[in-house]
C-alpha cells in the first residue's frame, strides 16, 4: 500500500485550490504534504489537514503555524522530538519514535475538508496505520482525525466515541487516544489548555512504548 502520492489530484476541489495558491504564493509548497518522522513509529499522530500558511507553505506537518508551536514543544518535553520548534522543513529536527500525518494531505478551503475528501484520502492513512507495530498508539487530534482513523481501521464510531483524553483499546493490540486539536481557536478559547494537551500526548506515549 502507498502511504503518500506527491502528485495526487483525486480531489478536484483541492487540486484546483492548490493550483490557485501556486499563483498567489509561488514560494509555498502547495502540494500534498507528506508525513514526517520515524518510518516505523511507536506513536502516530493524526491531524486534520495542512494549514494554509503552515504545512501548505513549508511542506512539513504542523510547521509554520500556531498549532505546531504547542505540538512540537510538547513532543520535545516528552522526549519525542529533538527540538522544541519546527522552524522549516530543512532544519535538523528529528522525531523520536513518533510520526505525524494528516487525515487529509492537501489544504482544503477554510481548512474544512468535505466528507468525500476525507474518504478519498483515507487510503493513505490505511497504509500509515498498516505500518504500525503491535502495541503502538495513535493520537487523533480532533473529531475529523478520529473519524478518519476509525474508517481506516473499519471500526464503528458508535463503539469508539470521541472525547478528549479518551483511550480506546483496539482489537489488534494497538491504542487510539483522542485529544482536541491544538489549534489557535481551541487554545485561545480555553477549550484546550497546554496541560490538557500535554496529558493527552503523555498518555499516548506511555501506551505506545509500554509494550516494548
Amino acid at each position: 500500500m502507498t502511504r503518500f502520492d506527491l502528485n495526487c489530484t483525486r480531489c478536484a476541489r483541492l487540486s484546483a485550490f492548490l493550483a490557485e495558491l501556486r499563483q498567489l504564493h509561488p514560494g509555498y509548497w502547495n502540494r500534498p504534504v507528506p508525513a514526517f518522522g520515524d518510518e516505523l513509529p511507536r506513536l502516530l499522530i493524526v491531524g486534520l489537514a495542512p494549514g494554509r500558511h503552515g504545512a501548505n507553505a513549508s511542506g512539513r506537518p504542523f510547521t509554520g503555524d500556531f498549532a505546531g508551536l504547542l505540538l512540537y514543544r510538547t513532543l520535545h518535553e516528552l522526549g519525542l522530538a529533538s527540538a522544541a520548534e519546527s522552524a522549516h522543513a530543512g532544519d535538523d529536527l528529528e522525531l523520536l519514535g513518533c510520526r505525524i500525518t494528516n487525515a487529509v494531505k492537501c489544504l482544503p478551503p477554510q481548512n474544512k475538508p468535505t466528507t468525500a475528501e476525507v474518504n478519498t484520502c483515507n487510503r493513505y492513512l490505511v497504509a500509515e496505520l498498516a505500518a504500525l507495530p503491535s502495541g503502538a498508539a495513535i493520537l487523533a487530534l480532533g473529531t475529523v482525525a478520529h473519524g478518519a482513523v476509525l474508517k481506516a481501521l473499519r471500526l464503528r464510531p458508535a463503539d469508539h466515541p470521541f472525547s478528549h483524553g479518551a483511550q480506546h483499546a483496539l482489537a489488534d493490540g494497538r491504542w487510539l487516544v483522542d485529544s482536541y486539536h491544538c489549534s489557535r481557536y481551541n487554545t485561545q478559547t480555553g477549550r484546550l489548555t497546554e496541560r490538557m494537551f500535554y496529558d493527552a500526548v503523555c498518555v499516548a506515549k506511555t501506551l505506545a512504548f509500554s509494550a516494548i
